[in-house]
């Protein structure tokens, strides 16, 4: 087992397996200043996290300018505890897409004014648009904010003062709007979490991508997550859903229970359909790297005459 991803060779068979992980608060940081991205985001995006114009390109069919900064614009439900606010995920607030138009609706003459520009697209759960005055801001995706207290997650002032103050008036006017519009009031008599509050995020322009180097040797890319479909688009690489057994080699994957594939990925590297894997993880928000042969799969053993067990999947994650 490699603990580095060294470059891929031209011949080498190679299946990349990216996992989740989580920021890491370090102890060092101003209080005030929250880590910039989760660092799956930042392995695949960059630190400039352009991650709502990448959105954008998968969800519609738009030609997108590589130089015009966007934004994206999330209805959210934010729920009061005794001493504050926490922002719920968006698969906890099962907003129908009738929901979503009727409540941009409402908001959008305040929008487009404050923005100086039109909606680019509306989606289900996301609205685009180039973010003029509000470029500067420095804000977090709705993956990375979820679940806690958003006093430290809200948008920030960079380079330009006042900005963030401009988005908190118009997040205001539009949270007073959606208080007494007929879709909360539906939505509370069905036992549904009221849309009180509008995100913002993932500010930035396609120009400012910087890929790996690891997806110039990629044929596929496979999960589902909302980032990949606009990345394989931008990048002009194969893009499903759900991994096809048929096509791992040169593949890359970022997938929801990975666990569930390990057997799989095993039984071709041991069948030499594969010459390696790699894995990439993120403890402690730092990226780690390893490529994983056959010879690699099996746990190390004192007790050479005995046949040595193979590496579990929680035993591989956990090293």
């Amino acid at each position: 087992m490699s603990t580095n991803l060294p470059p891929q060779s031209g011949s080498s068979r190679r299946f990349t397996l990216m996992l989740s992980g989580e920021d890491a608060i370090q102890a060092d940081l101003e209080k005030s200043v929250p880590p910039s991205g989760l660092p799956q985001e930042c392995f695949l995006l960059g630190d400039k996290l352009p991650i709502a114009p990448v959105l954008l390109l998968g969800q519609s069919t738009l030609a997108v300018n590589p130089n015009d900064v966007v934004a994206c614009l999330q209805p959210v439900h934010l729920h009061a505890t005794r001493d504050h606010l926490i922002l719920m995920a968006q698969s906890q607030i099962d907003l129908t897409e009738n929901e979503s138009i009727k409540l941009l609706q409402v908001a959008l003459p305040l929008i487009e004014e404050d923005f100086g520009n039109k909606i680019l697209f509306q989606g289900q759960r996301d609205w685009f648009i180039s973010a003029g005055p509000f470029a500067s801001l420095a804000t977090h995706s709705i993956d990375q904010a979820h679940g806690r207290n958003i006093d430290w997650w809200m948008p920030r002032d960079t380079n330009e003062a006042g900005i963030a103050k401009l988005w908190r008036k118009l997040q205001n006017e539009i949270q007073m709007l959606w208080h007494i519009d007929p879709v909360n009031e539906e939505r509370e008599q069905r036992g549904y979490p009221t849309i009180n509050s509008l995100w913002i995020s993932g500010i930035g322009k396609l120009a400012d991508i910087q890929t790996p180097q690891l997806l110039n040797n990629v044929n596929n890319i496979y999960g589902n997550h909302p980032l990949l479909t606009g990345l394989a688009k931008h990048l002009d690489i194969p893009h499903q859903h759900q991994i096809d057994l048929l096509g791992l080699q040169n593949a890359f994957a970022w997938i929801d229970y990975p666990e569930n594939i390990w057997d799989s990925l095993r039984e071709a590297l041991l069948n030499n359909d594969l010459d390696e894997i790699a894995i990439i993880d993120f403890p402690k928000s730092q990226v780690r790297q390893r490529i994983f042969t056959a010879k690699a799969l099996n746990k190390k053993s004192w007790a050479f005459w005995k046949k040595s067990a193979p590496l579990t999947w929680q035993e591989i994650i956990s090293a």
